[in-house]
């Protein structure tokens, strides 16, 4: 990452913690600053694999673990990253939902949806642990990937990002928490807008709506999240305190979650044809993406 080399006072007790297993995500801990980075690195397409969901969950238990083994002292701090230049995340499997699709493959889908909501829980919950998750957007977030973002308890992004739901053009919508995220963040009718819109909005237009929490210009996502922990250690008492509050007012239930992906699910086999072409489409331009 280039600014831990701009920028070395921050990392002195910085390291790699990946593991073989770990095949699209790279993961590194801070042991200063008490941080857990994992950096999404999807194959063939930036999107939420089959893969990467896996070594997602595996890595959260692994945090799980550690923090139950040392009593809650491990991590204050879990960190989403993107290890592609100029791309956070581009969303779902787009691939692999049109061929369930067209296989009218229920429970392929339900099963992939679960283990999309089950690593969006994890991070919303902060693991059921005192540490707090943080998104560092620094390039296009789309789809599932803004969602993935949303999930976190805090947003940096860097101006020139891009963030948006486009399933609206394929005839579909965000069914992995976006509307319950989105709604509770900016409202109901502000957050319906965005979805049904389709539009890609810049991280400066997010931050004025009062999506994205830090404004970072380019390349400095790094720096303003060191300076946001700084400050957060500074008043750790009433930061955890804070987070808890807005754990209980802002509460989103899992049973939530499963019932608007369930909803998800029978829209999504209801696409027709041509809806199935314009997600061909989209996965080209996702393919693009990834060899530009």
């Amino acid at each position: 990452m280039e600014a831990i080399n701009q920028h070395s006072e921050y990392f002195n007790d910085y390291h790699d913690t990946s593991e073989d297993q770990y095949s699209q995500l790279k993961t590194h801990y801070d042991a200063k600053y008490k941080i857990g980075w994992f950096l999404m690195n999807s194959e063939p397409r930036p999107c939420f694999t089959p893969t990467l969901l896996a070594n997602i969950s595996s890595y959260f238990q692994t945090i799980k673990k550690d923090m139950k083994e040392t009593d809650n002292q491990k991590y204050d701090f879990i960190v989403l990253d993107s290890n592609m230049e100029g791309v956070f995340n581009l969303g779902g499997d787009l691939d692999l939902f049109s061929a369930l699709i067209q296989k009218k493959d229920r429970d392929g889908l339900l099963d992939y949806a679960i283990s999309c909501i089950n690593v969006l829980y994890d991070n919303m919950v902060h693991l059921n642990v005192e540490a707090t998750t943080v998104a560092l957007v620094k390039g296009s977030a789309l789809g599932g990937g803004f969602e993935a973002a949303l999930s976190s308890n805090v947003i940096i992004a860097e101006r020139g990002a891009k963030l948006g739901l486009p399933e609206v053009l394929f005839n579909l919508f965000p069914g992995m928490g976006a509307f319950s995220l989105l709604s509770r963040k900016i409202g109901a009718i502000a957050a319906e807008k965005i979805i049904l819109s389709g539009n890609i909005y810049t991280a400066e237009e997010m931050f004025d709506m009062g999506v994205i929490d830090i404004l970072a210009e380019e390349g400095q996502a790094d720096i303003e999240l060191y300076k946001y922990i700084e400050a957060a250690n500074k008043r750790a008492n009433s930061h955890l305190a804070m987070q808890k509050v807005k754990d209980v007012c802002n509460s989103i239930n899992y049973q939530e979650l499963v019932d608007i992906t369930n909803i998800w699910v029978d829209s999504a086999l209801k696409l027709t044809e041509k809806d199935l072409k314009m997600m061909a489409r989209l996965v080209k331009r996702q393919s693009a993406i990834s060899t530009d």
